[in-house]
């Protein structure tokens, strides 16, 4: 609780403060709850100006032959007549789907102007598969969706994303799929449309559901996997030695994961030739146990297609064994857990190295074709890689370095979210410790957008953070992470990732018997909740912060959770118990002496006694809430004070008296830039003039609001367009709005 509302605006038609921060969307009715504003922000639904996404990656630079595959994928696109088309790559782990897949992007890219999504579905790392509604909020801030309007729930993120792409040629590819459950929410549908996926796994749903082709794509021949052998390493000797050449190509079973890790390991050593390199391959295939670590099996594999992951893990070896010691560490700790992406400060504190080094490190990784790029300085570790660099992890490193390593990742995620956290919500009151070391330090962003955006390039690692801390039993820092990450939830969503760390963060809560951070953590996970419309678990949590923050005798985190449930009330229309809660809530907050939190209950307590028909007791309540307002000052929650004075007189039956203070408060949002809140206000001033029985003002006063209520993307928009049909001949034109 306690006031941390925004100003400016950014503000919404209904303020709420619960937990620290502000909660966007139109899934959100009821008023304020502790220390979160709920709102709809004054924005557009898509960012004006918003160019075509280009998420797409680079075609990789040695890409060899498959040209009867891209052929028929090709052929596939061309037949579709129009139709939205759907393809699937089919294929073993290292066969070189997603390479494939990359390629026939690139050379189809013109074809799809309106752009191209790209998303990894990490299928091969069990555990860590993305959700469709988590690909689904990254589609659509892509798209321009501000984030305010982005559903909570995966069905209603589906619906947003297929019309925003309805009149669009776009491809989206959809890498490494486990399942057609994850992919069919991702399918747009839309006619001249292109849907790529790659996945180990035939997902017949994709064909029987969306009409999918499937192309099988197997290994390489001999041929094709020595060219590219020779492409990578970049060894005209190839041709000198063609016979070891050709053998190393069917040690790696033509799969270009491992022609690659063999060809770097070429181009990377020095003094080492094609006869040699088959001598190692061939030692590792025969004799692939290093330091009791377990390596391939058989040796007699060298068909193309068969023993494959053997060959990867033969090919794996050779590079390993000639990694540098420091990047052969890197390897080892970083396969601990599948980050989702690796840059050079993850892995610093993984390594307990300092930055420069591990961009060092990193680099020389990647040059062994170890790591593959995931974006700009991002890294990532193909499955296949990190499940024997795992075990070579756990037969090479000591149990307590590798603990030591996990904390101190884990422990640097948590360093990152809570900068950038302070910076979205600063002003939040916090219980991680790690916060009070920030309170005369520069801010680690220059702003709250460009913070809440770093959050957003880091929500897979630290929603994984918060999973590893919860596995190698770090509870405290589990929590800690769950309440850093309560800014980027509520600016941006992410509703599934939201409610399954803060599962994980009221048991790490307990278990660290820590009642406060038990009630943070229920208040937190409550709204994850109410976002989803899930009122009855929203109500469980909220009941059960306020009994451990009284246990704790905690007033602040008791103000929050009575506060809680008030706004929980108000949105059950069940206004006389609502008020009961913000009554309650008054005496924890002044016991802390917070009159913000003090001015926005008395707020709350007027709403509560317009929605009981109290209409004199409201009118009452609210000048002394706007009072409190213009004290401390707040214009932009002055102004809210005063739309809510303005309805309830409305609703008293009193339009005259009501029109005062809406045009104060449309006058006051006007200064402050708040177009929904205008929109709103508008709507009810059209109400007091069709009660004054001014036509003319009220056709005034509903364009002005259908202005507004559009530029925003508001659902208000249907009933004032609705009422005007009924006033006038033909409904408003489209038009930029007044000022």
């Amino acid at each position: 609780m306690l006031g941390e509302e925004e100003a400016g605006p950014t503000r919404s038609r209904v303020d709420n403060t619960v937990n620290g921060g502000t909660f966007h969307g139109p899934h959100v009715q009821a008023g304020s709850v502790g220390t979160v504003t709920f709102q709809q922000a004054a924005m557009p639904l898509v960012i004006p100006g918003t160019p075509p996404p280009r998420t797409l990656p680079g075609a990789p630079a040695h890409f060899t032959n498959r040209d009867r595959e891209l052929a028929r994928l090709v052929a596939a696109v061309d037949e579709g007549d129009g139709a939205p088309t759907v393809v699937v790559l089919v294929g073993a782990g290292g066969v070189g789907k997603t390479a494939m897949a990359l390629r026939l992007g690139a050379a189809l890219r013109d074809r799809y102007p309106d752009g191209q999504l790209h998303h990894d579905l990490r299928g091969g790392s069990p555990g860590a598969t993305a959700t469709p509604s988590a690909v689904l909020c990254r589609f659509l801030h892509a798209l321009g969706v501000n984030p305010q309007y982005v559903p909570a729930r995966q069905e209603a993120q589906a619906d947003l994303f297929r019309s925003l792409v309805a009149d669009r040629r776009v491809l989206v590819l959809l890498d490494d799929a486990h399942s057609a459950a994850q992919v069919i929410p991702l399918v747009t549908g839309t006619p001249g449309s292109l849907t790529v996926v790659t996945s180990r796994r035939q997902l017949p749903r994709l064909v029987a559901e969306c009409g999918a082709r499937v192309v099988h794509v197997g290994p390489l021949d001999e041929r094709d996997a020595v060219l590219l052998l020779s492409r990578v390493s970049g060894d005209p000797a190839v041709r000198e030695a063609p016979r070891h050449a050709e053998a190393v190509a069917r040690r790696c079973a033509g799969l270009p994961l491992a022609l690659c890790a063999a060809g770097a390991r070429m181009a990377t050593a020095v003094d080492l030739d094609w006869a040699t390199l088959e001598r190692e391959m061939t030692r590792e295939w025969n004799d692939p146990t290093p330091a009791g670590g377990d390596g391939p099996q058989g040796t007699d594999a060298y068909e193309p297609g068969t023993h494959g992951p053997d060959a990867v893990s033969a090919a794996v070896h050779v590079s390993y064994a000639a990694l540098s010691p420091g990047a052969a560490r890197a390897l080892r700790l970083l396969a601990l857990r599948a980050w989702p992406s690796i840059g050079a400060e993850l892995a610093a504190a993984a390594c307990d190295v300092d930055v420069a080094e591990a961009r060092g490190l990193l680099a020389e990784l990647a040059g062994a074709r170890l790591l593959e790029t995931a974006g700009t300085d991002r890294y990532r570790l193909h499955d296949l890689v990190r499940e024997q660099a795992a075990r070579w992890a756990e037969s090479e490193e000591r149990p307590v370095a590798v603990a030591a390593s996990s904390r101190a990742t884990v422990a640097w995620c948590l360093r990152t979210a809570v900068a950038a956290d302070a910076c979205v919500i600063p002003g939040r009151w916090h219980l991680g410790p790690r916060y009070d070391a920030l309170r005369d330090a520069e801010p680690a962003h220059p702003d709250a957008a460009s913070a809440l955006a770093a959050l957003a390039r880091e929500r897979e690692n630290l929603t994984e953070a918060v999973q590893a801390a919860a596995d190698l039993g770090f509870d405290d820092l589990a929590w800690q992470l769950c309440e850093a990450l309560w800014g980027l939830f509520l600016r941006m969503g992410f509703h599934q990732d939201w409610l399954r760390t803060h599962r994980l963060g009221v048991e790490a809560a307990v278990r660290c018997a820590d009642l406060r951070a038990e009630g943070r953590m229920r208040c937190q996970l409550a709204f994850g909740y109410l976002g989803m419309g899930r009122l009855e678990e929203a109500e469980a949590e909220i009941l059960a912060a306020r009994e451990a923050d009284r246990r704790a005798r905690h007033p602040r985190g008791e103000a929050t959770a009575i506060e809680s449930l008030g706004l929980l009330r108000l949105r059950q229309r069940r206004p006389a118990e609502a008020a009961r809660c913000f009554e309650e809530a008054r005496v924890p907050a002044r016991r802390v002496g917070d009159h913000r939190a003090l001015a926005l209950l008395e707020h709350h307590l007027g709403r509560a006694l317009r929605g009981e028909g109290r209409y004199a007791e409201a009118t009452a309540q609210l000048e002394r809430a706007r009072a409190m307002m213009r004290e401390l000052p707040d214009p932009y929650n002055e102004a809210r004070v005063l739309t809510s004075l303005g309805e309830t007189l409305l609703d008293a039956g009193r339009p005259r008296d009501a029109a005062a203070p809406l045009a104060e408060a449309a006058e006051i949002m006007t200064a402050e830039g708040a177009t929904v809140q205008r929109g709103d206000i508008a709507a009810l001033r059209a109400r007091c003039a069709r009660a004054a029985g001014d036509t003319a003002a009220e056709e005034r006063y509903l364009r002005e609001a259908a202005a507004h209520h559009r530029a925003t993307g508001s659902p208000a928009l249907a009933e004032v367009t609705a009422r005007l049909a009924e006033l006038v001949a033909t409904p408003p034109e489209e038009g930029p709005s007044p000022r």
